[in-house]
């Protein structure tokens, strides 16, 4: 049960992010060019991992992916907002940046929790959490 909550964090983090990603590209993301189709990447990926920790939850590389997607879309952000990330500078001011933050953060956090239970650092695993094969 442990483990498909958060599976479901995970994914939500991953979906969230996408949609942030999604209503910035629709509101000026699509007129930039260096950084426009990487909003569009970002919405993409969001999906497809999500989809996979969802549904492959007998391998550990779909919450690999799902951190190492918080992780880089975190460090982009805040690298736009200190020295600024391909000509945008943020000032962490929108609704968007801050769901963006707390649903990466998500991502991060649920996703290394979700590894370390695969890996038994926690104290047993997801597979024996959720009866799944490895």
């Amino acid at each position: 049960m442990v483990g498909w909550t958060l599976r479901i964090l995970v994914a939500l983090g991953l979906l969230g992010s996408a949609w942030v990603h999604w209503v910035v590209w629709d509101d000026w993301g699509r007129y930039e060019d260096e950084v426009g189709p990487m909003f569009l990447v970002n919405v993409v990926a969001g999906v497809v991992i999500a989809l996979a920790v969802v549904a492959w939850r007998g391998h550990w590389l779909p919450e690999l992916a799902a951190v190492g997607f918080g992780a880089a879309t975190l460090l982009a952000y805040v690298l736009s907002l200190t020295t600024g990330f391909f000509g945008v500078t943020e000032q962490f001011r929108t609704d968007e940046e801050v769901w963006g933050v707390v649903t990466e953060a998500g991502c991060v956090v649920f996703g290394l929790v979700l590894l370390a239970l695969r890996f038994g650092i926690l104290g047993g695993s997801v597979r024996q959490r959720e009866g799944a094969r490895a």
